[in-house]
């Protein structure tokens, strides 16, 4: 799969445009996670691809995150990905769909050729990104099933729904890197995704999550960009995610 921008973007007018047909359910989420293909009739013919598709009214109710609002957090985990040019979250979008509106994703087939549970644990750079991205977000469910190694040997995650909290709640099974000093390039895409939530981007943020999540992301990049280094298991708060797969 390709990871050109402009490639993507297609992708996501492909997405919103395609016919959504449901044709089966992953069991093992918590919320309504329904597999479907989408099938697109344009100038090219007729196309179909497999996607996921959580629809808003399948949401299981939590303690600490607003009822509705887990797609949303979804799709502007992508957008920052997006954004910041990276390709850590497959092609996401915001649309109606049978069972109502929902976060809709491209499916991305896992390379049958990596073990995960070897896989999380080893020092690897596209791992180590998706640590530094997952403290921007304030992930609070890494766990070893949300990685997907691609065939072409890039590394999506996926499950994104519990992020953007304003409290801290980082809970992941990457924690490899902690207390490690940022590169120069990871520091500067913490201060890329600052100018993103503080301004070149707010107003469409602002359509997504709260003002007071907002200011909670600026404040935590802040923190990090202080610190200088990966962030440590907080003492207060479960570090790894239950069950971890």
């Amino acid at each position: 799969m390709s990871t050109d921008k402009a490639q993507v973007e297609k992708w996501l007018v492909d997405i919103n445009n395609a016919t959504l047909t449901v044709t089966g359910r992953l069991v093992d989420a918590s919320n309504a996670t329904l597999y479907a293909m989408c099938t697109v009739k344009d100038s090219d013919g007729e196309r179909e691809f497999a996607c996921i598709y959580k629809p808003i009214a399948g949401e299981r109710p939590l303690w600490d995150f607003p009822d509705g609002t887990l797609a949303n957090r979804e799709y502007l985990t992508f957008l920052l990905s997006h954004w910041l040019d990276l390709h850590l979250v497959p092609p996401t979008i915001l649309r109606d769909g049978p069972y109502g509106t929902g976060m809709v994703q491209m499916w991305i087939d896992i390379d049958p050729e990596i073990e995960l549970m070897d896989f999380y644990s080893k020092d690897d750079p596209r791992l180590r990104l998706l640590a530094l991205f997952d403290i921007i977000i304030n992930n609070t469910d890494r766990k070893i099933g949300h990685l997907i190694p691609s065939t072409e040997g890039h590394l999506y995650g996926c499950d994104h729904g519990v992020t953007f909290h304003e409290e801290d709640k980082l809970r992941t099974v990457l924690w490899q890197w902690a207390g490690q000093k940022f590169t120069d390039s990871e520091t500067d895409l913490l201060h890329k995704a600052r100018e993103i939530f503080a301004d070149s981007k707010r107003e469409i943020i602002e359509g997504l999550i709260e003002a007071e999540e907002i200011e909670a992301t600026i404040a935590r990049i802040d923190r990090a960009l202080t610190a200088g280094s990966f962030a440590q298991p907080n003492p207060d708060w479960p570090p790894v995610p239950w069950p971890p797969f």
